[in-house]
């Protein structure tokens, strides 16, 4: 029986720069930061997670596991912001973004009331989007 999911995946264009911004300005931490073997192509396994909590997102080059036609594909989407990643939660969406805002992360829309609690939208430093999401 599947008891919960361990890791997702967000691809991004720069491995350090977006070590960088999820750590630095979302306040996360590194979980896994490590270059596989040869066997893997050398890909750079990287995941960061809030702290304490569980779960690791995988900040993976668009390379890892996809052909370069395929990866120039995913890059190209990531870039023009068309992929929606997922919902981060909080408990006070408001201080959240005045937080993250001071810490210059891009919102793309301000607090706002919805019908299933407040929520704001942001970038990340590779173009994929975020909501942030105070439930009701």
């Amino acid at each position: 029986m599947i008891e919960r999911m361990s890791h997702t995946c967000v691809w991004v264009l720069d491995q350090d720069s977006a070590k960088d911004f999820y750590t630095g300005k979302l306040g996360l931490e590194v979980r896994s930061d490590v270059v596989m073997g040869p066997e893997f192509g050398g890909s750079r396994w990287l995941t960061v997670g809030p702290p304490g909590g569980v779960g690791e997102i995988i900040l993976a080059d668009p390379a890892m596991g996809h052909d370069p036609t395929t990866a120039a594909q995913i890059r190209e989407l990531v870039a023009k912001g068309a992929l929606g990643m997922g919902v981060w939660a909080t408990a006070d969406c408001r201080a959240t973004f005045a937080e993250l805002s001071g810490r210059g992360v891009e919102f793309l829309q301000p607090p706002a009331e919805r019908p299933y609690g407040v929520e704001a939208v942001f970038r990340d430093d590779s173009g994929n989007w975020f909501s942030l999401t105070e439930r009701a």
